[in-house]
């Protein structure tokens, strides 16, 4: 849900090899880019233009991604969804389980409450492709039990389109939260969404990321699609330190944003585990006055691996 959620991003860039017919490919392709970019940015956005779009991604960037060949393996540090809103830019290894939870306390207009586990399960299920799933996470208003209640689960499929030119990675996601939980929390009916996090790492360990989602909720009476910008400028104080700063906007259809400065940091315990922490502060009366929130990601690789009887553990 759109300023509910905490996410996660990459904070390194995957080596990219272009040959001179790549590069040639790229620059015929950033022309058919540019062109359609001029009709789109004069149209309206709809579900069609959004569906356009991906798809359009998915063609003319997929063939490069597939001869550059830098979607993650085993070999490549844990990288998560949070605690950030924006998401990762790139999936996780193929054959490898991902399991990222966290708990927040926040509070709006004077009443508080704690959200948990925040569980995204994260599955490698081909090269460059991942089949993810948010489970319902409970609201428990302290002042207002009656307020309380759980989310939507939520499965999605996301595909590494990157790297594209330029050391930016992109993906694309798309998702649907169905109509599992409370009225009051979630929302009525099943809400799909399309998502496109980047990221680009800079030097001196400064990276810039960020993440563009269309929430469409067909049974809303109030907005039926709301869009949600991110921007987050990180940096890698030390091999397993990062610590970052992100803005979080939502624009409804109808009516206000709601606005968030977000910040916090993450460290690796090992390859594949990973310890967070995070704290929002609203921007306007739209928003939650604050969240503050903790987090635990682990990943298990080589789970689909016909060589081994069982799957790897965590490293340390």
């Amino acid at each position: 849900m759109p300023v509910q959620s905490r996410r996660r991003k990459p904070n390194r860039r995957l080596a990219i090899y272009l040959t001179p017919e790549i590069e040639c490919e790229m620059m015929n392709r950033a022309r058919s880019f540019a062109r359609m970019g001029f009709a789109f940015a004069c149209a309206p956005l709809t579900v069609g233009k959004d569906t356009i779009i991906l798809a359009t991604l998915l063609v003319y960037l997929g063939t490069i991604s597939a001869k550059a060949d830098s979607c993650p393996s085993i070999k490549d540090e844990i990288v998560t969804d949070r605690p950030d809103i924006t998401n990762s830019s790139i999936v996780i290894p193929w054959g490898s389980l991902q399991i990222e939870n966290g708990v927040n306390l926040s509070m709006r207009d004077g009443d508080r409450s704690i959200d948990g586990t925040n569980t995204r399960l994260r599955f490698g299920i081909a090269n460059c492709l991942e089949f993810l799933v948010d489970t319902p996470t409970y609201f428990a208003n302290v002042r207002s039990p009656q307020n309380s209640g759980f989310s939507d689960v939520a499965p999605a499929l996301k595909w590494q389109i990157s790297p594209v030119p330029g050391r930016v990675d992109l993906s694309a996601v798309f998702g649907v939260a169905l109509p599992t939980g409370t009225a009051n929390i979630a929302g009525l009916g099943a809400q799909p969404y399309l998502q496109f996090p980047w990221s680009w790492e800079l030097s001196s360990g400064w990276g810039l990321s960020g993440m563009f989602t269309e929430f469409f909720r067909p049974s809303d009476l109030t907005s039926k699609q709301v869009t949600e910008t991110t921007f987050v400028i990180e940096k890698k104080v030390t091999e397993r330190m990062s610590l970052f700063v992100e803005y979080v906007g939502d624009y409804p259809e109808r009516g206000s944003p709601a606005q968030l400065l977000n910040s916090g940091g993450l460290y690796r315990l090992g390859p594949n585990q990973q310890l967070d922490f995070h704290v929002a502060l609203g921007l306007n009366h739209n928003a939650p006055n604050y969240i503050v929130g903790v987090g635990y990601s682990v990943r298990f690789d080589e789970l689909f691996s016909a060589r081994r009887s069982a799957p790897i553990a965590p490293r340390n």
